[in-house]
């Protein structure tokens, strides 16, 4: 991590003084602060140079709390929306593909208990499902109905990659939504981004943007070449919303050793606190994405972001030393983003590769063992058979097949 960039950052975020009144709703285009002033209420940002503001925490639909069987519990969402509601956390983001389309549903069907101007809701266009151009106006129609809704406050072009960005060209998705926000049918367009800083530059220059999601968290700053990618936007003057803060929750249980550094130096204080804190300490960071399963960790990141406090400079070495003691420890660079499922053969590859990363960051061969040995044979590792389709749609770019074949290699 770029020590001098950082604290030139901490020197910008001055003229972006977190904002943490509590206003009174405005129009769509407008602000929409909570209203409810009980407890704690969470940082916002301002948008760009304008009234509206935004939540710093944003509430992820990518990881939404299941039943049994995999079925999404919707009684824990609604519980989850309305404390994310009373602590001013009422950014929402889901996508087309999340929960196998649950999550849309699932969102439409809570948020509708809440007037339409009290909360953001923010959704992607996934033009790898489109088949033609068609496809695009079909699938946008599909959201709008699976969300309840008649517009988006915040809409991406999802997961724009080189591949992806040359089928959203072919299939002209950036002139039909325009054509929607014009039409009011959403208010901030965007993408969300996964590749390198000279295809998200040649992007961000391509159109007129609102914003933009990347991945960032502090061990991707150099790892993924994140900084590069948000000194972009920054230059560019498009502001962040960032994903993976906790890169897929292994930020939030660390090593045992680096978790040791960082609870001498903050005794009370989660792993995922740092996380955040890290990246909420950088100006152009608009809203911070978390994926909050449980209800336990809505409440911790409403405790990190009421308000959110700018790592110091000693803080920022603690973090480097913690950092340096977890890297010896990965195996895998995976998120747990799921673009690789379903694997047409049944191997279960986001699972496989989160109980090797624990194993290796625990050392606990007898706890790898149990849980690699509970998944069904057809979906271990030496199940894998090599057709790379995977490959294909990894955000990290991990060589999944050797990755496999390298775990089976230690099992056996």
């Amino acid at each position: 991590m770029d020590r001098r960039q950082f604290i030139k950052d901490l020197v910008a975020l001055a003229a972006l003084a977190p904002v943490t009144r509590i206003a009174a709703k405005a129009g769509a285009d407008g602000d929409k602060s909570s209203d409810i002033t009980e407890g704690l209420q969470v940082t916002r940002r301002p948008f760009r140079n304008t009234a509206q503001t935004v939540p710093l925490l944003g509430f992820g639909c990518m990881r939404l709390p299941t039943l049994d069987g995999g079925k999404i519990d919707i009684e824990t969402v609604r519980k989850m929306v309305e404390r994310a509601m009373k602590a001013g956390c009422n950014y929402f983001d889901t996508a087309y593909m999340y929960h196998g389309g649950e999550s849309e549903r699932c969102m439409g069907e809570v948020l509708k208990a809440y007037p339409r101007d009290s909360f953001y809701l923010t959704d992607k266009m996934p033009v790898w499902f489109a088949k033609e151009a068609d496809d695009i106006e079909r699938i946008f129609k599909e959201q709008l109905e699976r969300c309840q809704t008649e517009y988006f406050d915040f809409y991406l072009v999802h997961s724009l990659n080189k591949s992806n960005w040359e089928l959203a060209q072919k299939y002209k998705a950036y002139e039909f939504l325009s054509r929607m926000k014009k039409e009011g049918k959403i208010r901030r367009l965007g993408f969300s981004f996964h590749d390198t800083p000279e295809v998200l530059k040649t992007i961000i220059q391509s159109h007129e943007w609102d914003f933009c999601q990347i991945q960032l968290n502090y061990l991707d700053w150099e790892l993924y070449r994140s900084r590069e990618q948000y000194e972009v936007a920054a230059e560019a003057g498009v502001p962040l919303v960032i994903m993976e803060p906790l890169r897929g929750g292994v930020l939030a249980s660390l090593s045992p050793d680096a978790t040791e550094i960082l609870k001498k130096a903050a005794p009370d204080a989660s792993a995922a606190s740092w996380a955040f804190r890290f990246v909420g300490s950088l100006p152009n960071v608009m809203c911070i994405l978390s994926g909050m399963t449980r209800p336990e960790h809505l409440e911790d990141n409403i405790k990190t972001f009421s308000p959110l406090k700018p790592l110091t400079d000693d803080e920022r070495k603690v973090l480097d030393e913690a950092l340096l003691a977890y890297r010896k420890k990965l195996a895998v660079p995976c998120t747990a983003c799921r673009y690789c499922m379903p694997c047409p053969f049944g191997v279960q590859i986001p699972r496989i590769f989160g109980i090797y990363n624990q194993y290796k960051a625990s050392g606990n061969r007898w706890q790898f063992n149990s849980h690699y040995n509970s998944l069904p044979k057809s979906g271990r590792a030496d199940s894998c058979v090599g057709c790379r389709r995977c490959v294909q749609h990894c955000p990290q770019k991990i060589q999944i097949p050797e990755m496999l074949a390298k775990i089976a290699e230690e099992v056996k």
